[in-house]
């Protein structure tokens, strides 16, 4: 089976890592990949945001299997195109991508099939009608652009001044890009968040083992939302009646809901939750698999994920071929200083020699590249340092003794992944 694994970051570095076990893989391409994955795949400098050329790539490589890793090229609809081509794709349709790649779009399905999420006060495509309703709101409050902005696209207000100056950035500076022309306001949740990932044909579907992301960049959940600074797993998140809650409430009525509506998912769908007083509420959905959420849970498979992803893109998905080991794994994100907003770049990394040689832990890279024979970052999220043990509280110990041995100027990383750093108000992204 030859592979090719479409993206450039930790997760698509813990797809090839475990993709590589499976013996029927003999060629395993990453476009654009990094400089860890350049280790284990030969990287093609493809961007994922390229539609066109990921589909010309794919034309030139017929891989056996695509697997489609980030957001972006399934808005793009980069799925469909490799379809057309009559290649068995790991990644949803264009159409069912809208529930991440527009808050509104997935917000209205929400309220239209009756899945419980938080109350919206409205949706704005100009700030001085946004503006004009601020001072009505109860606070916090959360405000969402409805498309994608790399994890950047929410706030929790805590005044109406501070949703003003949000709407204005998104709005009118434009700081986020084309995804902040359009807003929603909303009720802000608190609870303890989870991200429920399933794996399903539109049919069927199995459920991953349940993971806790950080996302707020410093202890205790304070400072700005990212892309998310850690994760962990371990059974314990999910107790059988809660589970049973979650898929008899939202699973369920999400994929009748996504039938109704004549969209056939198909690929991995990551369910944004907020465990309130009231019950599971959702915050948001992904398309995708969740990042550092993956490395956590990948570092659980029992089976051969190659096998089990090629049964998927080929219609022949078996729920219970997805098995995976009893235990806690965790993912300690190492960051560059100043990220989520700006950062340097180009700090040689040290230090992962002897981290290499732990057991039962791996380096996951998401912002790395090669100059040469050293090694140096090139974005936010630089590492993703990710373990495996019989419990979580070994998983951490051994995840942070690593992270320790990590050296780069200006690096950055949480001390409280999976401490329980204090209750949690998120509104996803």
């Amino acid at each position: 089976m030859k592979v090719l694994v479409i993206g450039g970051g930790g997760r698509e570095h813990a797809l090839v890592w475990k993709l590589r076990e499976s013996p029927r893989v003999e060629k395993i391409w990453c476009a654009p990949g990094n400089g860890g994955i350049a280790a284990d795949a030969t990287c093609l400098p493809v961007e994922a945001g390229d539609s066109v050329g990921l589909a010309a790539l794919a034309e030139k490589l017929r891989p056996d299997l695509p697997v489609i890793g980030p957001e972006l090229p399934l808005v793009n609809g980069v799925s469909d195109a490799l379809r057309a081509r009559n290649l068995a794709v790991v990644g949803p349709s264009q159409i069912a991508a809208q529930l991440e790649g527009s808050k509104l779009f997935a917000k209205n399905f929400l309220l239209r099939h009756g899945i419980p999420t938080a109350k919206m006060y409205g949706e704005f495509s100009r700030p001085d009608e946004a503006y004009a309703i601020l001072p009505q709101l109860p606070y916090p409050m959360v405000v969402k652009a409805d498309g994608l902005c790399a994890g950047k696209g929410v706030l929790i207000a805590q005044s109406a001044a501070e949703a003003k100056d949000f709407i204005t950035r998104a709005m009118l500076i434009e700081e986020f890009g084309p995804g902040g022309k359009h807003i929603l306001l909303e009720e802000a949740l608190e609870g303890d968040e989870l991200s429920f990932i399933i794996v399903t044909d539109g049919d069927k579907y199995g459920v991953l083992p349940p993971t806790r992301d950080h996302k707020r960049v410093f202890d205790g959940n304070r400072g700005p939302n990212t892309g998310g600074m850690g994760a962990y797993s371990t059974d314990e998140l999910m107790p059988d009646e809660l589970r049973t809650n979650i898929e008899e409430k939202i699973v369920g009525p999400t994929l009748r809901g996504l039938t109704a509506d004549g969209i056939r998912y198909h690929g991995f769908l990551y369910i944004g939750l907020m465990l309130t007083a009231e019950g599971p509420q959702v915050l948001e959905f992904n398309c995708r698999l969740g990042d550092p959420e993956t490395q956590a849970i990948l570092a659980r498979t029992g089976f051969d994920l190659a096998e089990a992803l090629a049964n998927l893109a080929t219609r022949r998905f078996q729920p219970e071929e997805w098995r995976w080991r009893s235990g806690a794994s965790a993912c300690i994100v190492i960051s560059s200083v100043g990220y989520p907003g700006k950062f340097s770049t180009g700090k040689i990394i040290e230090g992962l020699t002897g981290v290499d040689q732990m057991s039962g832990v791996k380096v996951l890279h998401a912002g790395t590249r090669r100059t040469g024979d050293a090694l140096v970052t090139s974005g936010g999220r630089v590492l993703g340092i990710t373990t495996f043990d019989a419990t979580l509280v070994e998983a951490l110990a051994k995840a942070y003794a690593a992270a320790g041995q990590v050296r780069f100027e200006g690096m950055h990383y949480r001390t409280d992944i999976g401490g329980g750093g204090g209750r949690a108000q998120s509104a996803g992204d």
